[in-house]
Formats: structure tokens, C-alpha cells, sequence
């Protein structure tokens, strides 16, 4: 919560949620979005909430972030019901996991791909290519020089849990 409260007053746009509770997701959301923040959960994170129909409804109409995040497509379709932003974890693991991820997330439709990890500068901007949507670079991004480096690799934004970075 020291983390949350220090993103209230930076000047991120958005706030993501990748570890908590399902009993704090309410408070937290309208906590961020009151200091005009938008919020995106990553749903695959929050522990007590299990990402079926039901799950993303309770979401969608009773907490309302602004987006969500998940490796999974179903979860994917299943926000864009309720007109959530939606980002979609690419793991780049190896050639055939990434073109068995490609064709799902073709399908898919997400708004953003978040592309983990963020420091491979040549797969962000292929990725960027092939999908045709805007990406993210996350996951191992440790200095100012590789966010840099995601950027000019055709980044959209960069995420990253080290609050040094955070300010920019």
C-alpha cells in the first residue's frame, strides 16, 4: 500500500494491480481512479477471484477497473463484454511457444500485448508488427536505459515494479 499511495501522486497515468486480494480490489480501484488514475487488474493475480463468467462480471460491474490483464484469452473475451481495456501477457519462451500465442491472440483482439520480458528489443518491435496492436515491454526491466531501449524499439509504454523507475 506505501507503493499505491506514492502512484497516487506521480504522474502515471495508469496504475497496475498485480498482487492483491479480491476484498481490496473495490476500495483500491476507486481509490486510483478518484486521483484520476486508470486502473487495470491483472486478474490471473488476484487471489479469491477464480476468472470464470462469474468472475469477470463481479469485476466488470461491481469493482469496474478500467482494464484488465491476463495470459489468457478467455479472459480477454470475456472483458471486452464490459467495455474493459483489455492487455494480453506474451511470454517469450521460445519460437513455438510464440507463434502458438500469436494465433491466440489474433483471435483474441486484445487492445495491448505486454511482451515479458521487455528487454528484447527485437521482439517487441516483431511482435508489434505481426499483431498489429500496441506493446507493452515488461518483466526484467531494471534501469532507465532499458526502458529507454523498449521505447525506441517501438514500446508503447513500459511496465515495471521498481519504483525507482516509476518516475520519469
Amino acid at each position: 500500500m506505501k507503493e499505491f499511495e506514492s502512484l497516487l501522486e506521480s504522474t502515471s497515468e495508469y496504475i497496475i494491480l498485480l498482487d492483491t486480494r479480491l476484498g481490496l480490489l473495490k476500495k483500491i480501484v476507486n481509490a486510483g481512479q478518484k486521483a484520476g488514475k486508470k486502473v487495470l487488474i491483472h486478474v490471473d493475480l488476484v487471489q479469491g477471484l477464480k476468472a470464470d463468467d462469474y468472475g469477470m462480471e463481479f469485476l466488470g460491474r461491481e469493482v469496474k477497473p478500467d482494464g484488465v490483464i491476463s495470459t489468457r484469452s478467455t479472459v480477454i473475451q470475456r472483458a471486452k463484454k464490459y467495455e474493459l481495456i483489455t492487455v494480453q501477457r506474451l511470454f517469450l519462451i521460445d519460437s513455438q511457444a510464440i507463434e502458438h500465442n500469436v494465433q491466440i491472440i489474433k483471435k483474441a483482439q486484445p487492445d495491448y500485448v505486454e511482451v515479458l520480458p521487455g528487454i528484447l528489443p527485437g521482439m517487441i518491435q516483431e511482435v508489434k508488427d505481426r499483431l498489429g496492436v500496441p506493446v507493452i515491454a515488461g518483466g526484467l526491466i531494471r534501469t532507465m536505459e532499458e526502458v529507454d531501449e523498449a521505447i525506441q524499439s517501438g514500446a508503447s509504454a513500459v511496465t515495471t515494479s521498481r519504483t525507482e523507475l516509476w518516475k520519469f
